[in-house]
């Protein structure tokens, strides 16, 4: 059986990590220790259902560290110092919130702590492994509609209240690729084109914090776009693939309120089906790392290597919305 130490406490671990840990423990209860979950964080009051400790030093003598996974959901620009400071007292079975850096000195430095320890990182990347998701890789797998063209990805969510503190009004930092050629990318991907803008309330702005979008290219020759916008007045999670023959439309749940997702499904000519189904994706997730750590010598997390090119995709689309020449080496 294995143990739980969850350090930071905000929505992401008290929200999220914490409920879902108690679906997990009703489905399979031999998975997790009868004991209660322990929690860590020294900026935020204790809360219902986790035993809180002053210290990390607390949470490995409460927890021990060959038997317990920490779930990591500390800010991202904190997040290699804490996990150097977790592999020092001797945890090793570490979930990462998303995303696992914000740059690429971020990644490299986690990199360097993860080789030195022998870390087994999972990033929280439960969408990847819904019930939605799974239907449409099945699609794109079986060509049931034909060969894939595009994907467009939409979450939309209000954020005005998790602004940071207004800043004076000053021009617009929305900016966009000035160049129609697209910039190379590691991986399967490149960014073709990118924008961010201002959130705005009022006569305040909140500078790259407003509407994102991003546009990808496929080696396979598929075009992704993705657009997040934090001023919509309304919750959306949803993505179209366009095939050759027809369009299926997924929506991911918004909320930790309602946990099913729907599926539609449009053939040429206009015929449509619909389909809702149970989409609870984080428990899932959750039960499916902690049935991986339960074994000797479990196998890496695949998706990984995923998350390690999504920090680099978001960099360089950040680079080229700031406008910021790519530096290339010499010779």
């Amino acid at each position: 059986m294995l143990h739980t130490l969850i350090v930071g406490m905000g929505r992401a671990g008290h929200r999220l990590h914490l409920p879902s840990l108690a679906k997990v423990r009703d489905v399979a209860p031999g998975l997790l220790a009868p004991v209660p979950i322990v929690a860590f964080d020294p900026f935020r009051p204790p809360v219902a259902d986790a035993a809180t400790v002053d210290s990390l030093e607390d949470a490995a003598r409460r927890c021990p560290p060959d038997r317990t996974v920490v779930h990591l959901c500390t800010p991202p620009h904190v997040r290699a110092a804490m996990l150097d400071r977790l592999a020092g007292l001797g945890y090793r079975k570490i979930i990462v919130e998303k995303p696992l850096a914000v740059d690429l000195v971020g990644l490299a430095a986690i990199a360097r702590i993860r080789r030195r320890w022998g870390l087994d990182i999972t990033v929280a990347t439960h969408w990847l492994d819904s019930a939605l998701t799974r239907r449409l890789r099945t699609a794109v797998a079986g060509r049931r509609f034909g060969e894939l063209r595009g994907i467009r990805v939409v979450q939309n969510k209000p954020r005005f209240t998790r602004a940071p503190a207004p800043t004076r009004p000053r021009s617009t930092s929305r900016c966009r690729t000035p160049s129609p050629s697209p910039s190379t990318s590691p991986g399967l991907l490149r960014v073709v084109d990118a924008s961010w803008d201002d959130l705005v309330i009022g006569d305040h702005r909140a500078p790259r914090l407003g509407r994102a979008r991003l546009r990808l290219a496929h080696r396979t020759g598929v075009r992704t776009e993705i657009d997040s916008d934090l001023t919509s007045p309304v919750r959306e999670r949803r993505i179209t693939l366009d095939f050759d023959d027809g369009v299926l439309i997924g929506h991911y749940p918004c909320s930790d309120a309602d946990h099913t997702a729907q599926l539609r499904t449009v053939r040429p000519g206009g015929e449509a089906t619909w389909t809702a189904f149970d989409d609870d994706a984080f428990p899932a997730f959750l039960g499916r790392t902690y049935e991986r750590y339960a074994t000797t010598a479990p196998a890496p997390h695949g998706t990984l290597p995923l998350q390690v090119d999504a920090v680099r995709l978001l960099t360089e689309a950040k680079r080229l919305c700031a406008g910021v020449p790519e530096v290339r080496g010499v010779g």
